[in-house]
């Protein structure tokens, strides 16, 4: 698809918002596809700027800077980095500037508010997550009716940031404040902490035509109570999948074409306990978990590759979702495997080395590296990643020896010699083998 377009994109200038180590593979795309990349993050040192051919230091959420810098630069195009905080800032730039845009101010705000986007799912036949009422002032009669443990959220941000679990209503007031901070809008929800299992739902739209990519289990750090959980793994396809297509599937169709989704990507997540789905977060952008290298594996297309003829185009070109979409991965198997550091600075990392001649290495993303600092404030958010490993193979057996490999190989040690490795999820398990 790449090869025939590549020079009808040559030269043309895409500008892209946040610059964080999960954006860099969008950057190089756009770079080899000959687009002229632009690249705007507060933050000096962010990693996709070192492969942008133009970069600036300048807040990507600021509407005003950045409509003055995509009109100063003459871009053909405009797309959110790997952060939810760049996607309301991206729709209103697009439509300052008469941009191709994949949402609206409607979209946005059901899935950039978590209470929106519970209620809306529910009218829709999907359910979510049991929320408990409370407000900022605690209300001691709202308080008597809390059955612990639940977990505190901001309903605008992700990755972790901002969450508590709470067993007590010791434990409930500083929780809440925490949240309040984290939430730009501030406002929180007060949910049931589900200790069932958790599956991710990646959907890719085109020209109203919606098509489910790939369905995973996901297995996170449950460690720290004080903190969110950060994943340690995801299996695809996920053992719920036949499920998923007899409960869910038709009402997400529904409420999807109802909201007027009509490109774009979007990740559902959601707990599966007894037959049922209950949904708790989402993402309408590339994700940070990059499934859209498992899904260019082994379905033959690129999502990074879409958004940006989207973006530069208005037209995600000819491909036909239904013909190359499989989420059962052709009877195969397939993980990203997460490894997360605990506090501290990084000062020796071993068995990086196998990667590059393994054949069940699809791809491998890295964010920290020796001389990196891992802040106390950063445990319990996707800032304590430091390496995403995509694994695939033909057999459940060969994952599973596959998956036990690395987490077995690779070696972190802070600078007085300890382990860093948060411990890895239980494969065995995972995949029943």
């Amino acid at each position: 698809m790449a090869g025939e377009k590549m020079n009808a994109y040559e030269n043309k200038k895409l500008l892209i918002l946040g610059g964080n180590a999960e954006t860099v593979p969008l950057v190089e795309t756009a770079n080899k596809m000959g687009v002229k990349t632009i690249v705007s993050s507060s933050n000096p040192e962010s990693m996709a700027k070192a492969c942008a051919s133009v970069k600036y230091d300048l807040d990507a959420t600021d509407i005003g800077a950045m409509v003055a810098l995509a009109r100063e630069g003459n871009v053909s195009g405009v797309l959110p980095g790997m952060d939810d905080i760049f996607v309301p800032a991206y729709c209103k730039v697009c439509d300052v500037l008469s941009l191709p845009c994949y949402a609206n101010s409607e979209i946005i705000e059901v899935f950039g508010y978590k209470d929106c986007f519970k209620a809306t799912c529910e009218r829709y036949g999907i359910h979510s997550v049991p929320e408990c009422y409370l407000d900022a002032s605690l209300n001691p009669r709202d308080l008597a009716r809390i059955h612990y443990p639940v977990m505190v959220k901001p309903v605008d941000c992700y990755s972790g940031i901002g969450m508590t679990e709470c067993n007590s209503e010791e434990e409930l007031k500083p929780a809440v404040e925490k949240a309040v901070r984290a939430s730009k809008s501030g406002r929180f929800i007060v949910e049931k902490l589900m200790r069932s299992a958790d599956v991710g739902l990646y959907y890719t739209f085109k020209d109203g035509e919606c098509s489910l990519s790939c369905i995973y289990d996901r297995y996170t750090d449950n460690s720290n109570h004080k903190a969110g959980r950060v994943a340690l793994g995801n299996i695809y396809p996920s053992k719920y999948i036949e499920n998923y297509y007899s409960r869910m599937h038709d009402n997400a169709l529904r409420l999807f074409k109802a909201m007027g989704i009509k490109n774009g990507v979007l990740l559902v997540q959601a707990f599966h306990e007894g037959e049922e789905f209950y949904v708790y977060d989402t993402g309408f952008r590339l994700q940070s978990e990059a499934s859209n290298l498992l899904i260019e594996h082994f379905c033959g297309y690129d999502q990074r590759e879409l958004l940006i003829y989207y973006a530069l185009t208005g037209s995600e070109g000819d491909i036909h979702l239904p013909e190359v979409d499989d989420a059962s991965l052709g009877g195969q198997y397939a993980a990203s495997v997460w490894f997360l550091l605990q506090e501290g600075t990084v000062g020796e990392i071993e068995g990086l080395d196998q990667l590059q001649k393994d054949p069940c290495v699809v791809a491998s993303v890295q964010r920290l590296y020796v001389g990196d600092e891992i802040l106390p404030g950063w445990i319990g958010t996707e800032q304590q990643v430091m390496l995403r490993l995509f694994l695939a193979s033909p057999t459940k057996k060969g994952l599973h020896d596959v998956i036990l490999k690395y987490q077995n190989a690779i070696k972190v040690r802070n600078t007085a010699g300890k382990n860093m490795l948060v411990p890895g999820f239980d494969v065995s398990a995972a995949l029943e083998v």
